[in-house]
């Protein structure tokens, strides 16, 4: 009976084999997770810096992360084309981190997602603290606005001139190197003992940026408890920037295991 259905729906049932490998997600007729690597095309990106409190950031790593500098940024990503996903949008909240002798990047304490696959795959597979809400990037006039909304609150609000100043895309990266995302993935067994507690490190690769656009910038945050970016206060506005690319998501790497002996 069983062989009946899955042939009548061009499925196979999975094997214990199947289910031990990697990329095998649930329901598995109807998986959540996307398998390593897919493909993000024609996104459309507002990148805002802003110098902070150093002793915020530093509060909100996990050890043995240091905190990097005192400049933070959000990316409200437009992701008008993604393998899996579809359309959707997102934001991540960011800012220099290192971790002596192994990682230097940028540790991502906030994301926000307007898709239920991505809010998943980020907690499941990075460790991202990814939860549900609303970023958007618009053209309003002369003006690039970006806002991240959650519990119906514009938790951040930024803009940016449109595209008055063209620039090269190695200048986005000013302060501390995005590209490097690192991440605390913490997830337990069903009776509560710790599962997974690592830090992970991700790179995007195959990046084309088609343009980029720099120019002074305005940050705004507002306070919302279920997402307290309020916790890296605007101390001076710095640099905004818009920039259209394709890139892909691939796997990345644990770079600490909170649980193996010795780390």
């Amino acid at each position: 009976m069983n062989k009946g259905i899955g042939s009548r729906y061009g499925l196979t049932r999975p094997t214990e084999g199947d289910i031990r490998k990697g990329s095998f997600s649930t329901p598995w007729d109807a998986p959540m997770i996307p398998p390593f690597p897919f493909r993000f095309r024609n996104c459309e990106v507002l990148t805002l810096y802003w110098r902070t409190d150093p002793e915020a950031m530093q509060f909100l790593l996990p050890p043995p992360l240091r905190a990097v500098g005192d400049v933070a940024c959000v990316h409200i990503y437009k992701m008008n084309d993604v393998d899996w996903l579809g359309p959707y949008a997102e934001a991540n909240v960011m800012f220099g981190a290192e971790m002596p002798g192994k990682a230097t990047g940028a540790y991502s304490p906030y994301l926000v997602l307007s898709s239920d696959v991505g809010v998943t795959h980020g907690r499941e597979v990075h460790g991202q603290p990814k939860k549900l809400g609303t970023p958007k990037v618009e053209f309003r006039g002369d003006l690039i606005v970006g806002t991240v909304e959650r519990n119906g609150i514009d938790v951040i609000t930024g803009t940016l001139a449109y595209k008055q100043q063209r620039c090269n895309p190695a200048q986005m990266k000013p302060w501390f190197d995005f590209a490097t995302n690192l991440n605390l993935k913490a997830i337990d067994h069903i009776d509560g003992r710790p599962a997974i507690r690592q830090l992970t490190s991700r790179r995007l690769a195959e990046v084309v940026v088609h343009e980029c656009w720099q120019g002074p910038c305005t940050v705004e945050l507002r306070a919302n408890a279920q997402l307290p970016v309020f916790r890296l206060p605007v101390l001076e506005p710095l640099q905004g920037f818009f920039w259209r690319a394709d890139f892909t998501l691939v796997e990345g790497e644990i770079i600490h295991d909170y649980l193996e002996p010795g780390e």
